[in-house]
């Protein structure tokens, strides 16, 4: 797709096969790091595992992010270092905050093994503001979220206020995340306010201000212009972004910080073994990687 003058960059994500299905990663990249809070895009499925296999993500920490899970499709219990336990659904978000430090695992339910889980959905990370990189960790899972309806479309408002709606996930940093499903013939306006936005098809089809949309493809907006996403046959995409940050962050494997020094730092607390237990899950483990991860900061 072509930029315009209201499309400002169109970003195409990086695809890892993990055998049963596929996950695209769209930021970080060399051509964009940030979107608003918004550090870290994946998009995984949609996929149906066969029966037997899940989806196991043993257990690893994070600093001073906080972790956005979104699923479209499936389910995902997930266990943390706090304590928490929740198995996430559609329509479920499931907002946890790494602060100074937290360690959790994500894996398939046991009652969706032996018919294989299905798996399609969004897993995003939120950069700490300055100031707030070290809070405590806290977790949270909240199914109240507004749903907005217009002109052949709904939105569920996840995080930030969108369409005068307000969405009572808690934000560190000014956020708007939405999940819209157009019908066919179906439109919705697109609010300018935020500083960054962006927006990814994740399926059927549909286009913004007419330019159609690239399946998967992060399509980063221009600020402050009023633009309306719509469709011919139907589609959903996700609205993302909020606050510009104004000073760097760096990631490294599963660390974000302002502090390459605190990473490093992160990175030998993992390999001594110093960051907590997750109850119930307290076994196995992902051993810091050796050379160069696969998330990392681009200069």
């Amino acid at each position: 797709m072509t930029p315009t003058a209201n499309i400002v960059q169109t970003i195409v994500p990086v695809t890892h096969n993990l055998g049963a299905f596929q996950v695209r990663r769209a930021i970080p990249s060399r051509e964009r790091t940030m979107v608003g809070p918004f550090i870290f895009v994946d998009q995984f499925g949609p996929a149906q595992l066969a029966p037997g296999d899940a989806m196991d993500v043993r257990p690893h920490p994070h600093i001073n992010l906080s972790t956005v899970t979104w699923l479209f499709e499936g389910a995902i219990e997930h266990r943390d270092s706090l304590g928490s336990f929740a198995t996430i659904r559609p329509g479920q978000v499931n907002l946890m905050t790494a602060g100074s430090g937290i360690v959790h695992s994500e894996r398939s339910p046991a009652g969706v093994r032996a018919e294989g889980p299905k798996l399609y959905g969004m897993q995003t990370w939120l950069a700490l503001p300055d100031g707030r990189e070290e809070i405590d960790p806290a977790f949270e899972s909240l199914t109240d979220l507004p749903l907005v309806e217009d002109s052949g479309a709904s939105a569920r408002v996840i995080m930030g206020t969108l369409w005068g709606r307000t969405a009572p996930t808690t934000q560190h940093a000014e956020t708007i995340y939405a999940d819209i499903v157009l019908g066919a013939g179906g439109s919705i306006p697109i609010d300018p306010e935020a500083d960054e936005r962006a927006v990814m098809l994740v399926g059927g089809e549909a286009a913004i201000d007419g330019q159609a949309l690239g399946l998967y493809e992060l399509t980063v907006l221009a600020p402050g212009a009023a633009m309306t996403l719509a469709s011919q046959a139907g589609g959903r995409v996700m609205l993302l972004g909020g606050e510009a940050f104004t000073s760097p962050r760096h990631v490294w494997w599963n660390f974000v910080s302002s502090s390459q020094e605190r990473i490093q730092q992160a990175a030998l607390d993992w390999r001594e073994r110093r960051f907590p237990l997750v109850p119930g899950d307290d076994v196995e483990f992902i051993p810091l990687p050796e050379g160069r991860p696969k998330t990392v900061s681009y200069p």
